[in-house]
This record gives structure tokens, C-alpha cells and sequence, in this order.
């Protein structure tokens, strides 16, 4: 029997951006004991502090810098997998990157499609914290990466081909954990955890859109 979940939203965080309940369905990855179904996709400070998704991935397109792992990690109070290159940052400054990410306090790693296999492997051996491999194409070599990098984690980016991508490597090996890109609806979301994926990652609104609701709200106060 199915019972209600009661609900308690106080009025100074009215604002929380919530993640969607399809995310629920996915039955989400196990790392040391936390078990993650929704990842926001922001490096936001103030949307990641007011946001109830599970964890964090905080990948961005600049070179990362254990400033904003920092700052990201002391405000989230959640899990966060951080973006340690692998595409123009890339050799030993990623593994001084990744390194230091675990020491501050990371859950995991997420490197860039471009990384090198062989990277990879020398990356997983050389800190404790899960390695998350990105995957953006149907054109990869989808059973190496997976399978031969030492990747604790697939990441699929894949865009359009997500959900198709999500599904060879689920031909592939129908146990290893993968992370995927939800898409714009709850319907794309759907999509991607019943093709395989374990945990879902939800492009939050950002702080401009918000404030854009909120104004508008304020000035339907004096119409």
C-alpha cells in the first residue's frame, strides 16, 4: 500500500528549483553508501544551494580551477562530481586537478570526451574517488570505453543520439553504471532511464529566468 509523503515547504524557500518526479524511476548509482538518481548540471552557487537534486556534476568550458571545486563543494552539502578536463585541459595537469578535487572533498570525476584511453586507466589508478568517462557519440568505440578505460561511470551526452547510445552500451554490459543527459521533458527523461540509464542528469533554469518570473510576479502586484 502505497502512502502519501507529507510535504513541509517553508515560505523563504518557496524559490527551490525541485527536480521532477520522473527522476525517481531511475534506480540511481551507489557510491559509498549514497544513492544518487538526479544530478544538477550547474557550476550556479545559489542554484546549486537551493535545488534538491541528489548530487552535483559541475562540468564547465573553462580550464577547472580548485577555486570553484571549492566553492561549489562547501555550498552544495551534497555529493558533487566535478569536471576535470580532458579536452584542451589535458596530461598532468588533470591528474594535479583530479587529485586535488578528491582532496577537497569530491564524490567523483568526470572527464571530457576527448580523453585518452590510456589516461584514464593511469587516472583510476592513481586516486580513490570514482573516474566518470564522458561519452558524446555513437561513433565512439563504445565497448572500449566502457570496458577497457578502468571508468567507474559513463556519462552519455549524446544529444539527440543519447537514448540510442544509452541502449548499445547497454548491449554492451547490462550492469555498469551510467549516468545520461534527461533532455527538455519529463517524457525524454523517461526515455533515457528506460533505455538503461541509472541516474539522470536535469538542467536546472537559470538564475536570470527565475528572476525574469519573479519580476513579473512583483509587477502584477501594482497592475
Amino acid at each position: 500500500m502505497n502512502k502519501a509523503i507529507p510535504k513541509i515547504n517553508t515560505q523563504l524557500r518557496s524559490h527551490t528549483i525541485l527536480v521532477p518526479e520522473v527522476y525517481r524511476e531511475a534506480t540511481g548509482v551507489l557510491i559509498n553508501g549514497k544513492r544518487i538518481k538526479s544530478l544538477v548540471f550547474s557550476t550556479d552557487v545559489a542554484v546549486i544551494a537551493n535545488c534538491n537534486a541528489d548530487a552535483v556534476i559541475a562540468v564547465y568550458p573553462f580550464t577547472p580551477t580548485i577555486q570553484i571545486t571549492e566553492a561549489i563543494i562547501s555550498v552544495a552539502q551534497r555529493p558533487v562530481f566535478v569536471g576535470v578536463g580532458g579536452g584542451t585541459t589535458a596530461g598532468k595537469r588533470v591528474e594535479s586537478i583530479a587529485l586535488d578535487a578528491e582532496l577537497h572533498g569530491a564524490t567523483a570525476v568526470v572527464l571530457n570526451a576527448p580523453t585518452a584511453t590510456e589516461f584514464v586507466q593511469n587516472l583510476a589508478d592513481d586516486i580513490d574517488i570514482p573516474v566518470v568517462l564522458t561519452i558524446v557519440s555513437l561513433n565512439e568505440d563504445l565497448e572500449k570505453r566502457m570496458l577497457h578505460t578502468k571508468a567507474n561511470i559513463i556519462n552519455v551526452s549524446g544529444g539527440k543520439d543519447t537514448v540510442k547510445i544509452v541502449k548499445k552500451l547497454r548491449e554492451i554490459d547490462p550492469n555498469f553504471p551510467i549516468i545520461a543527459t534527461g533532455g527538455p521533458t519529463e517524457e525524454t527523461v523517461r526515455e533515457v532511464i528506460q533505455a538503461g540509464a541509472n541516474a539522470v542528469t536535469f538542467t536546472p533554469p537559470t538564475n536570470g529566468e527565475i528572476f525574469k518570473g519573479m519580476m513579473e510576479e512583483y509587477r502584477h502586484r501594482y497592475d
